[in-house]
Protein backbone atom coordinates (compact mmCIF):
# COMPACT_ATOMS: atom_id res chain seq x y z
CA UNK A 1 0.00 0.00 0.00
CA UNK A 2 1.32 3.35 -0.76
CA UNK A 3 0.50 6.95 0.15
CA UNK A 4 -0.79 9.33 -2.20
CA UNK A 5 3.00 10.86 -2.73
CA UNK A 6 3.38 7.14 -3.47
CA UNK A 7 5.71 6.50 -0.68
CA UNK A 8 5.01 3.09 0.74
CA UNK A 9 2.85 2.95 4.30
CA UNK A 10 4.64 2.77 7.71
CA UNK A 11 5.67 -0.86 8.45
CA UNK A 12 4.87 -1.47 12.46
CA UNK A 13 6.24 -4.81 14.19
CA UNK A 14 3.66 -5.83 16.43
CA UNK A 15 4.98 -7.95 19.03
CA UNK A 16 2.03 -9.90 20.71
CA UNK A 17 2.10 -13.33 22.43
CA UNK A 18 -1.53 -13.44 22.43
CA UNK A 19 -2.71 -14.36 18.95
CA UNK A 20 -6.10 -13.48 19.08
CA UNK A 21 -4.99 -9.50 20.24
CA UNK A 22 -2.12 -10.05 17.42
CA UNK A 23 -4.49 -10.61 14.81
CA UNK A 24 -6.86 -7.77 16.40
CA UNK A 25 -3.61 -5.51 16.47
CA UNK A 26 -2.98 -6.66 12.62
CA UNK A 27 -5.97 -5.81 10.94
CA UNK A 28 -6.99 -2.20 12.69
CA UNK A 29 -3.80 -1.20 11.67
CA UNK A 30 -3.69 -2.33 8.51
CA UNK A 31 -7.24 -0.77 7.80
CA UNK A 32 -5.39 2.14 8.93
CA UNK A 33 -3.28 2.37 6.26
CA UNK A 34 0.09 1.25 8.39
CA UNK A 35 1.83 -2.38 6.67
CA UNK A 36 2.82 -5.01 9.54
CA UNK A 37 4.53 -7.76 10.59
CA UNK A 38 4.11 -9.79 13.95
CA UNK A 39 6.16 -11.80 16.53
CA UNK A 40 4.55 -13.87 19.46
CA UNK A 41 7.98 -13.36 21.61
CA UNK A 42 11.14 -11.22 21.86
CA UNK A 43 13.26 -13.10 20.38
CA UNK A 44 11.01 -13.91 17.12
CA UNK A 45 10.73 -9.93 17.24
CA UNK A 46 14.68 -9.07 17.22
CA UNK A 47 14.83 -11.33 13.99
CA UNK A 48 11.67 -9.68 12.61
CA UNK A 49 13.31 -6.11 13.10
CA UNK A 50 16.46 -6.55 11.79
CA UNK A 51 15.09 -8.40 8.71
CA UNK A 52 11.98 -5.89 7.98
CA UNK A 53 13.60 -2.43 9.44
CA UNK A 54 10.44 -1.18 10.69
CA UNK A 55 9.10 2.40 10.91
CA UNK A 56 7.97 1.53 14.14
CA UNK A 57 7.26 -1.43 17.09
CA UNK A 58 3.95 -1.99 19.10
CA UNK A 59 4.80 -4.42 21.84
CA UNK A 60 3.11 -6.07 24.78
CA UNK A 61 5.95 -6.09 27.39
CA UNK A 62 4.57 -8.82 28.99
CA UNK A 63 6.01 -11.50 26.16
CA UNK A 64 7.26 -15.03 26.35
CA UNK A 65 10.95 -15.46 26.35
CA UNK A 66 12.65 -12.28 26.22
CA UNK A 67 10.72 -10.02 27.72
CA UNK A 68 9.17 -6.78 26.32
CA UNK A 69 11.61 -4.68 28.50
CA UNK A 70 14.53 -6.89 26.85
CA UNK A 71 13.46 -6.93 23.44
CA UNK A 72 13.73 -3.02 23.32
CA UNK A 73 16.77 -2.97 24.90
CA UNK A 74 18.30 -5.31 22.88
CA UNK A 75 16.58 -3.70 19.68
CA UNK A 76 17.88 0.08 20.74
CA UNK A 77 21.36 -1.81 20.41
CA UNK A 78 21.46 -2.56 16.53
CA UNK A 79 22.96 -0.33 14.27
CA UNK A 80 20.61 2.17 13.29
CA UNK A 81 17.42 1.25 15.34
CA UNK A 82 17.30 4.01 17.77
CA UNK A 83 15.33 6.28 15.05
CA UNK A 84 12.64 3.57 15.32
CA UNK A 85 10.05 4.46 17.91
CA UNK A 86 8.45 2.12 20.35
CA UNK A 87 4.83 1.93 21.34
CA UNK A 88 4.36 -0.12 24.69
CA UNK A 89 1.15 -1.40 25.74
CA UNK A 90 1.08 -3.53 29.28
CA UNK A 91 -1.70 -4.96 31.22
CA UNK A 92 0.45 -4.72 34.03
CA UNK A 93 0.09 -1.36 36.29
CA UNK A 94 2.43 -1.96 38.51
CA UNK A 95 4.86 -1.08 35.46
CA UNK A 96 3.81 2.68 35.12
CA UNK A 97 5.77 3.34 38.55
CA UNK A 98 9.36 2.78 37.18
CA UNK A 99 9.02 5.26 34.44
CA UNK A 100 12.57 5.02 34.45
CA UNK A 101 12.42 1.83 33.13
CA UNK A 102 10.60 2.35 29.96
CA UNK A 103 13.36 5.81 29.30
CA UNK A 104 16.28 3.23 29.83
CA UNK A 105 14.75 0.48 26.98
CA UNK A 106 14.21 2.96 24.68
CA UNK A 107 10.43 3.22 24.94
CA UNK A 108 8.89 6.29 23.55
CA UNK A 109 4.99 5.78 25.04
CA UNK A 110 3.53 3.43 26.73
CA UNK A 111 -0.19 2.64 26.66
CA UNK A 112 -2.56 0.26 29.68
CA UNK A 113 -4.66 -2.17 28.30
CA UNK A 114 -7.27 -2.25 27.53
CA UNK A 115 -7.05 0.56 25.47
CA UNK A 116 -8.77 1.03 21.94
CA UNK A 117 -7.20 -0.34 18.17
CA UNK A 118 -7.69 3.54 17.75
CA UNK A 119 -5.51 5.26 20.36
CA UNK A 120 -2.79 2.52 18.99
CA UNK A 121 -2.84 3.51 15.91
CA UNK A 122 -2.98 7.10 16.45
CA UNK A 123 0.06 7.04 18.99
CA UNK A 124 1.34 4.85 16.34
CA UNK A 125 1.51 7.68 13.52
CA UNK A 126 2.47 10.44 16.19
CA UNK A 127 5.25 8.72 17.01
CA UNK A 128 6.30 8.00 13.54
CA UNK A 129 5.78 11.66 12.82
CA UNK A 130 7.88 13.23 15.52
CA UNK A 131 10.48 10.70 15.15
CA UNK A 132 11.04 11.65 11.25
CA UNK A 133 10.82 15.05 11.78
CA UNK A 134 13.88 14.81 14.45
CA UNK A 135 15.88 13.08 11.82
CA UNK A 136 18.40 14.51 9.90
CA UNK A 137 17.46 15.14 6.32
CA UNK A 138 20.09 13.74 3.54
Amino acid sequence: MAGSNGAKAPLVLIVEDDLGTRLMYRDHLSHCGFRTVDAHNGFQALAKAQEFRPNAVLTDLAVPGMDGFEFCRALQALPGARDIPILAVTGHAEYLAEPDRFRVAGIAQVLTKPCSPDLIARELKRLIDVFDSSMPRR
